[in-house]
């Protein structure tokens, strides 16, 4: 039986090597050929590199199984796992725009004070990075998803190339302005912003994605499953008691379930992320983020880098 499925695996191995090779019966297409370089040998040889071409291949077939067949069965101790490989940093606008933003080449290490995971220890950050906007993935598998679906950010080589040229009628480069634009809309919209990391993505930070909680994999594994797919974003809610109109608004746009009314709007310190989503949904200016060191260290480059 074990030399049955070894073989299989091998051969499945070969198949999924052919198809890269051939891209559908082209030679390898330049972005490929960057990935490969930049994967290296180990990752070719153990198979990671396949991994990393079938995410960024077929991202909605991906995502869409892994949210179909793989979420409602995953334990704590696989959730804890998947979390491991597959996670994201909570970011407020201001984080996220520092983030595509930068101006120099930044080398960031300790990461685990920041990402409290086994992916990203060390991140290097190059100067004035490649963005792609991307349609989003979760978004494409519901039936009715949130609109525009046009609001992932692919960020830095190789994987902007990678995306624009295999996904041509799904992906359009970005400027920074662009990306600071989207990130703004995407805020006032009551969306919340990830940086994401995957340990077949060469083990770094490559995208940040503007989520919502009607859509999101990641927020579903984390409040529906209670997978921690999230890190928070080194801050808290706080409300202004005096402020407060008590309106509802803060509660119907957390994403986390972390808001409750009784009289004014009440934060479960455990559920908040700090995302900052509800400080730019209140109307009143009730609600602002204050930093909490119980809740991690911020990924702000502008102080890490300094």
């Amino acid at each position: 039986m074990k030399i049955v499925l070894r073989m299989t695996a091998i051969i499945a191995a070969l198949v999924v090597a052919l198809w890269v090779w051939s891209e559908r019966g082209r030679w390898m297409l330049p972005s490929t050929w960057k990935f490969l370089r930049a994967s290296g040998w180990r990752r070719l040889r153990d198979g990671t590199f396949f991994h990393s071409y079938i995410y960024g291949r077929f991202p909605d077939r991906y995502i869409g199984l892994g949210l179909k067949n793989a979420l409602p069965q995953i334990g704590k101790a696989s959730g804890q796992s998947s979390a491991d490989h597959y996670h994201g940093k909570v970011l407020p606008t201001a984080l996220a725009e520092a983030l595509i933003t930068h101006d120099h080449d930044i080398e960031l290490h300790d990461m685990e004070q920041v990402i409290p995971y086994p992916v990203a220890r060390d991140l290097v950050l190059r100067a004035s990075p490649d963005i792609v906007a991307f349609d989003c993935p979760c978004r494409a598998t519901r039936e009715n998803p949130c609109q525009p679906t046009q609001v992932c950010m692919v960020v830095g080589q190789p994987f902007a190339d990678f995306i624009l040229e295999h996904h041509p009628a799904k992906a359009r480069r970005l400027t920074q302005t662009e990306a600071v634009e989207m990130l703004r809309a995407e805020h006032a919209r009551g969306h919340v912003h990830t940086a994401y990391f995957k340990d077949v993505m060469l083990e770094r930070f490559y995208a940040i994605c503007n989520c919502c909680k009607c859509c999101c994999g990641g927020i579903e594994a984390m409040v529906k499953h209670g997978v921690p797919m999230l890190a928070a974003s080194g801050y808290v809610a706080q409300v202004d008691e005096a402020q407060c109109a008590a309106c509802g608004d803060c509660i119907e746009a957390c994403a986390f379930g972390a808001l409750s009314l009784d009289g004014f709007a009440h934060v479960n310190w455990d559920k908040c992320m700090g995302c900052g989503v509800c400080e730019g949904q209140c109307q009143v200016g009730g609600i602002a983020l204050v930093r909490d060191e119980r809740k991690g260290v911020p990924l702000d480059v502008r102080v890490l880098a300094a």
